[in-house]
């Protein structure tokens, strides 16, 4: 969804000679880019990676406790 305080920017209009480049234009500007977006995406990784080694750590508890049963 598209955020509503963004305002459009329009596309570059091709030209009309074969070899020309057109303009570049700016990509609009959003609330969601630069470090706001990295940091969450960092959050999550981290949170993800503390998620991981817990399951892991659970499953190996498992398999010592079944281990000291034979």
């Amino acid at each position: 969804m598209a955020d509503p305080t963004t305002t459009a920017v329009p596309t570059a209009v091709p030209t009309a000679v074969p070899g020309a480049a057109a303009t570049p234009v700016a990509a609009p500007k959003t609330v969601d880019a630069g470090k706001w977006a990295n940091r969450r995406v960092g959050v999550r990784v981290l949170i993800y990676m503390v998620a991981t080694h817990a399951f892991a750590g659970f499953i190996m508890l498992l398999f010592e406790l079944g281990n000291r049963n034979k």
